[in-house]
């Protein structure tokens, strides 16, 4: 069971990134014929047939413009894959933590309350059932730390941006 909650790109944001991303360009919406592709907007993968986009986002931007925090360097945008039309977000009765594929590598990223890195861990998800256990351990040392304001997990392959967790 999850512990903690993990944060989807809010419905303004992606309104914005709709029209135009963080990187400046206008958005290219295409029907995806394999599915897969991990979804920021609900937190799961698309399915075949779903209209999607590719857009740069940048997760500590917005934060920082609420928390007046100040990033600097650490203010990094990557691509993320929305649906390129409003979605209904996350599901109510979703179960675990999203884009949880059994071997797979994660690094979860710890920022302080002006944005800055603070500390890191590589996770790697369980071949066996459990697939919470390990982020609920990163999370909750993370969180020991008085300094940890929020956490950010990535794909250690790509790179690129899969969820928040907020103190």
């Amino acid at each position: 069971m999850t512990q903690h909650i993990a944060r989807a790109i809010e419905p303004a944001v992606l309104k914005e990134l709709r029209d135009t991303d963080d990187a400046g360009a206008a958005r290219t919406p295409f029907t995806g014929t394999g599915g897969g592709e991990p979804l920021r907007c609900c937190l799961r993968p698309s399915a075949a047939g779903e209209r999607i986009t590719l857009v740069s986002y940048a997760p500590l931007r917005r934060w920082a413009a609420e928390t007046w925090a100040k990033p600097g360097a650490y203010d990094e945008q990557g691509p993320v894959f929305i649906h390129a039309e409003e979605c209904g977000g996350p599901a109510a009765d979703a179960a675990g933590y999203p884009f949880a594929r059994p071997g797979a590598l994660r690094a979860v990223r710890r920022y302080d309350s002006e944005g800055h890195i603070v500390g890191g861990r590589l996770l790697e998800i369980p071949e066996a059932e459990g697939f919470d256990e390990p982020f609920d351990e990163a999370f909750a040392e993370a969180f020991a730390d008085p300094e940890v304001a929020l956490v950010h997990v990535r794909a250690v392959e790509y790179g690129c941006f899969h969820f928040e967790v907020r103190r």
